[in-house]
């Protein structure tokens, strides 16, 4: 609810790494890890902003964000094939006017 992300590992109940106010202070409303690329995730806040993580590139910060100003954004999806080595990655959006949006993600971030 604070925007803080954690990374866990499944052994630990305490986490490996964790993001504070990553946010912005808004409120996390889905993360989404990639299907073709491991160290990359999503991030959607309750501003209907969308956060991209690589940890390879920088596990510090997000290395994009999107903001969609038209509507808000009620809930996320990844969509992609990880036996397929095309690199096609895409995020399904669900608007609050019930209206779906799929984005393809650049393929710097979703080749394996």
């Amino acid at each position: 609810s604070d925007g803080s992300i954690r990374l866990h590992q499944m052994t630990s109940e305490y986490p490996l790494m964790q993001w504070n106010d990553s946010t912005n202070g808004q409120p996390v409303i889905a993360l989404q890890w990639a299907l073709t690329r491991p160290a990359v995730f999503f991030v959607l806040d309750a501003s209907s902003n969308i956060y991209i993580w690589d940890l390879l590139e920088n596990d510090l910060l997000p290395v994009a964000k999107q903001p969609i100003p038209s509507e808000n954004i009620v809930s996320m999806a990844v969509l992609g094939d990880p036996e397929k080595p095309n690199g096609l990655l895409g995020i399904v959006l669900a608007k609050e006017s019930g209206q779906i949006d799929i984005q393809y993600v650049k393929k710097k971030w979703a080749l394996p």
